[in-house]
């Protein structure tokens, strides 16, 4: 068997990537390098360089690759830029996986993982937020997950046996190998270590929530553990599998504490430059991942410390290697 993986180039992907690989499992990449990296594909992975929009592109991976079953990740992500560029997101991720779901129903490929987000519930009125939890997207980015959910269902319910689910992540951080790290200037991690790195003083959105610190409560989850969610997962689309799992720890943590604990990993004393609130930044959004515990047997292991350190590490082989953010070997293009 053969797994197509697309988005395997990028921070989340490329651990998915490694995963499976121990696994002893085939896989081929496909991602179109725009927030990607080549040199996150191990050389013996094959890597075709596309968009999941593009027919031609999803058909030659899948055909060339005589591809059973898809872990499908490529996609667009960041609720904001997704307010300025709503056509550019709904292409990307609704058409890209409409597009990638033409070509599976085509030549009747009946497995598929599909990544999905919290950012479908919103504001949740819970604390704690369960799969049965109704959604309220508030930013394209979040539509356009769920709108993929609803697509991937329908699909498998008009052409079975399409054997499906979909994982919706939450605070993905922290790495595996330190030549993965997360480079998006968008997320806390980076910010905070590259504001460090270079001397100055990071920066956070807010610390006057309804929270017990004021600064928003998240619920983090190692990448490596969502790597492993991604191989559970697959394995499991043989028996009795539920549409949708939330994939966290169901600990909330908040803003603050990262910094604490960023502090006590990194060796440096900082303060924190307080900005005022995001718009449609929720104060706490955590997890119950008591479904997937249930189903499938698949529990987090990691906790904070492990993801901060984890991140560290790997900022800073990033920093002294001097790898630039979208360096890779060359040569490997449409391969």
């Amino acid at each position: 068997m053969t797994w197509l993986l697309t988005g395997g180039a990028g921070y989340i992907g490329s651990h998915i990537v490694r995963a499976f690989r121990t696994a002893g499992l085939d896989l081929v990449v496909l991602d179109d390098l725009s927030t990607g990296f080549e040199h996150f594909v191990p050389d013996d992975v094959p890597l075709v360089s596309g968009s999941v929009a593009d027919p031609a592109v999803v058909s030659r991976a899948l055909d060339e690759h005589a591809v059973t079953g898809v872990v499908h990740l490529a996609g667009w992500k960041y609720a904001g830029v997704s307010v300025q560029r709503p056509l550019h997101f709904y292409r990307q991720n609704v058409t890209g996986t409409q597009t990638l779901l033409e070509a599976m129903v085509k030549r009747r490929i009946d497995r598929m993982v599909f990544s999905s987000s919290c950012a479908i519930y919103g504001t949740p009125a819970t604390e704690v937020v369960t799969e049965d939890t109704a959604p309220a997207p508030e930013s394209p980015y979040g539509e356009t997950k769920l709108i993929s959910e609803w697509l991937v269902r329908h699909v498998a319910a008009a052409h079975p046996p399409l054997r499906h689910t979909s994982l919706r992540y939450f605070n993905v951080v922290g790495s595996g190998p330190p030549e993965l790290a997360d480079h998006s200037p968008h997320n806390l991690f980076p910010r905070v270590f590259k504001a460090l790195t270079e001397g100055a003083t990071p920066m956070i959105w807010g610390d006057d929530y309804p929270t017990p610190d004021g600064t928003c409560v998240r619920d983090y989850i190692h990448v490596v553990d969502l790597a492993n969610a991604h191989l559970t997962a697959a394995a499991a689309l043989d028996g009795d599998v539920s549409t949708a799992y939330n994939v966290g720890r169901g600990e909330g943590t908040s803003v603050h504490e990262i910094m604490d604990a960023a502090r006590r990993i990194t060796g440096i004393d900082f303060a924190v430059d307080v900005r005022p609130r995001r718009p449609g930044d929720p104060a706490r959004v955590v997890a119950s991942p008591a479904l997937i515990e249930r189903d499938l047997g698949w529990r987090a292991r990691l906790g904070v410390d492990e993801m901060v350190s984890s991140a560290w590490a790997a900022w800073l082989h990033h920093v002294e290697t001097g790898r630039a953010a979208g360096s890779g070997r060359a040569g490997r293009r449409g391969a």
